[in-house]
């Protein structure tokens, strides 16, 4: 038999600490690993690294006679002590004299006291642990250690007879620990800043690329000074470099991110030209007269859906299904799209101001909360089975409805020019992504509309400026390689995916951070993307704002070489942010492709995973938007990674009734799958800890004679506990 401890997560945790640190952690940006890669229902990074600490730390009742031994502890529990005992005497005499009071319970003892207190310093150390600002804070981080060590020696010294022991319990290292459903990778990241070696498996082929990019990547080149001829050239009029963990890759992420920015600037820059503020617009627009003769750089171009009129007397006019005709709703500054209406056809002018009719300018051309729109020119309804047939058809088009510019106080919302509408449609994309968009997903889709595949989610402006980018990778993956040999930086041969660390590797490594920066620009460069008219918010809304893809009637063209947010300026940056400042860089980190019902990695090892919630989100099916690029960009780094055309869904673990033919067979596969799953964590993980698994299912309960039910969370606890855990 293993001899084990009670952890502290068994216990009692400082719950209101790491749910505060948890939710703070949302509104922030810069640095955070979200930056690096979108992914749908991620762990907090806070209550990640929490729960780990507090299921590797013994809880103090399991020591307390080394507490009592020394004489700080003590003196301090004695003093706790007479404070509940005379707490305790006192409820006691209370309710011998009214037994209608509460009972006083158990007499509190000098045990009792000393472990509150010790419990109290170990919550200390998780309530600065959560701490966004201590991610990096190696003091913190260090006492953390200092105590998973602690227990971890106790725990070896306690089994050091076992039949195992070299095996399981090597009091000179720490046990290895396993994230089977590593998704985002909050997980495996914060094991690693805990100093574990850590592990991530998942069947998600994107899910793997996340966290090979946390976890694995950055140890394998900690310590190292960039090697882009600007820092190079810095490093040498300075001295030595100081730079620590992957600083050093930061760097070269951020440099090369620019050089890749710059050169597609000069390949297709010609698409996102300037415009020009003539002496007609500004006598037009008294608020533009300041800006008169100059030429301003346009943020983005925002655009309208149309359809041909449902009405036999327009039907050769597509008219607009515009969901606002809003552009800023800031108080002083609001500003609109008219449609103007000259003859049997429309054009559309940009005003500032307030509107005359604030409802109508607020709903656009639609009517209700449905699908259904009237027509600009005769007020005849558009309803939305005669869109979709449009949409099948491939009859539905765009017209340009205003472009945003960058003025010198904040953004200029201008009428729409035929030379803009002119530039944007002569693009000629020479690659377009193929594959099938979900036709069925939770929080909606746009294939009923007609935009069925990967391609059709983006205009041919955006498809030239995403292949062109996703071009340049590979082009600078062979720029790193010659500079990091003109830098002397050894080369042992072996790409990235063979285990190298090289000049060849790293050339690979920076390559896949340059991936990612494609990927944001996926989700901040298609015409699912949205503009806001919100005070504070006067921006382009990426694809994701729910774990869906929906449709969008009005969508905002973004331009990704200006200095906002989704250009390849801000995202390289931000990548490089996240490099620098979320990842640690220390210990090793492995992370490859392995169903989790399947995978054998979790033996001896620590395990806490978050599994997929039952159907609440389609995590292969939204992933193929991702991965239709990421393959395009990266499989000659991760030809295993890349070896299916699509995301595997087969065996994913979700409930999802399209896929197994029915809700019962849907729940069955998933009951089996997870039993499974949960089974090879039960026998494999290590023995001398509790595993920890995170489940977040959100689904109305149904009220029966007996109470309620959620056929989610009782599948799933059906699973676990099946699977043989307590």
């Amino acid at each position: 038999m293993i001899t084990t401890r009670k952890k502290l997560i068994e216990v009692a945790l400082p719950l209101e600490a790491i749910n505060k640190a948890s939710a703070r952690e949302k509104s922030i940006r810069h640095g955070h690993p979200s930056t690096l890669h979108l992914w749908w229902a991620r762990r907090p990074l806070a209550s990640a690294r929490a729960v780990i600490f507090a299921q590797m730390v013994d809880d103090p009742s399991e020591y307390v006679d080394t507490l009592l031994s020394d004489p700080t502890i003590k003196r301090a529990a004695s003093r706790e002590l007479t404070k509940r005992v005379a707490l305790w005497e006192e409820r006691k005499a209370k309710h011998e004299s009214d037994p209608s009071l509460p009972a006083s319970g158990q007499e509190p003892t000098l045990a009792e006291c000393a472990a509150d207190t010790e419990r109290e310093r170990l919550f200390k150390i998780i309530d600065d642990l959560v701490q966004w600002e201590n991610t990096t804070n190696e003091e913190v981080l260090e006492r953390a250690r200092a105590e998973i060590w602690q227990s971890w020696r106790r725990a070896c010294a306690e089994n050091v007879d076992h039949p195992r022991a070299k095996e399981l319990f090597d009091r000179h290292v720490l046990p290895g620990f396993h994230d089977p459903f590593a998704w985002g990778g909050a997980l495996p990241l914060e094991a690693q800043r805990l100093g574990l070696e850590s592990y991530a498996t998942d069947l998600n082929p994107v899910a793997v690329l996340i966290n090979k990019a946390m976890i694995e990547i950055p140890p394998k080149f900690a310590g190292k000074p960039p090697i882009n001829p600007v820092s190079r050239a810095e490093i040498a009029r300075g001295g030595r470099w100081n730079g620590k963990g992957a600083q050093g890759l930061a760097e070269d992420i951020r440099h090369y991110g620019q050089w890749m920015r710059n050169v597609a600037e000069k390949r297709i820059g010609h698409l996102y030209p300037k415009i020009e503020i003539t002496a007609k617009m500004a006598e037009e627009r008294p608020d533009l007269k300041s800006l008169a003769g100059k030429n301003l750089t346009v943020i983005a171009w925002v655009w309208a859906r149309t359809v041909k009129s449902p009405n036999p007397a327009f039907i050769q006019v597509d008219v607009p299904l515009v969901s606002t005709y809003m552009l800023s709703t800031k108080p002083g500054k609001e500003t609109t799209v008219e449609p103007v209406i000259e003859g049997n056809s429309y054009r559309f002018l940009v005003k500032a101001g307030k509107p005359v009719d604030a409802e109508a300018a607020k709903n656009g051309t639609k009517l209700g909360r449905g699908s259904s729109f009237a027509c600009v020119m005769s007020g005849s309804p558009i309803d939305g089975d005669y869109i979709k047939s449009e949409g099948q058809a491939g009859r539905m088009g765009a017209r340009l409805m205003a472009i945003v510019a960058e003025g010198e106080r904040g953004r200029v919302y201008l009428s729409p020019t035929a030379e803009h509408e002119g530039i944007a449609r002569r693009a000629d994309p020479s690659w377009r992504p193929t594959g099938d968009v979900p036709a069925r997903l939770t929080g909606g889709t746009c294939v009923p509309y007609g935009l069925r595949e990967w391609g059709d989610l983006f205009t041919s402006r955006q498809l030239v400026a995403l292949t062109t980018c996703s071009d340049l990778v590979q082009e600078v993956r062979e720029l790193v390689m010659a500079d990091a040999l003109t830098a002397e930086r050894s080369d042992d041969g072996k790409p990235l995916d063979e285990g190298g660390t090289g000049a060849a590797a790293y050339s690979d490594a920076v390559a896949v951070y340059l991936g990612f920066v494609v990927e944001k620009l996926t989700e901040s460069h298609s015409s699912i993307c949205t503009w806001s008219s919100a005070p504070k918010n006067e921006l382009v809304v990426s694809t994701f704002r729910r774990q869906a893809i929906p449709m969008t009637w009005d969508f905002a063209e973004a331009n990704p070489f200006v200095d906002s947010s989704g250009s390849i300026h801000k995202i390289s940056d931000a990548v490089s942010r996240v490099v620098t400042m979320a990842l640690p860089g220390i210990k090793y980190g492995n992370a490859f492709q392995a169903g989790a019902a399947t995978q054998v990695v979790t033996q001896g090892k620590v395990v806490s995973t978050d599994p997929p919630y039952y159907d609440n989100i389609g995590y292969a099916d939204l992933s193929d938007f991702f991965y239709v690029w990421l393959r395009r960009t990266l499989q000659p780094i991760f030809p295993d990674i890349f070896t299916t055309v699509t995301v595997p869904k087969a065996e994913e673990l979700v409930a999802t009734p399209h896929r197994h033919g029915g809700k019962e067979q849907a729940e069955s596969f998933f009951l089996a799958g997870m039993t499974q799953a949960m089974h090879r964590l039960a026998e494999q993980a290590h023995p001398g800890f509790p595993v920890t698994i995170y489940y977040a299912f959100k689904q109305s309960e149904t009220a029966s004679d007996v109470g309620t039910a959620s056929t989610g969370w009782e599948t799933f606890l059906d699973a676990v506990i099946r699977a043989g855990f307590a």
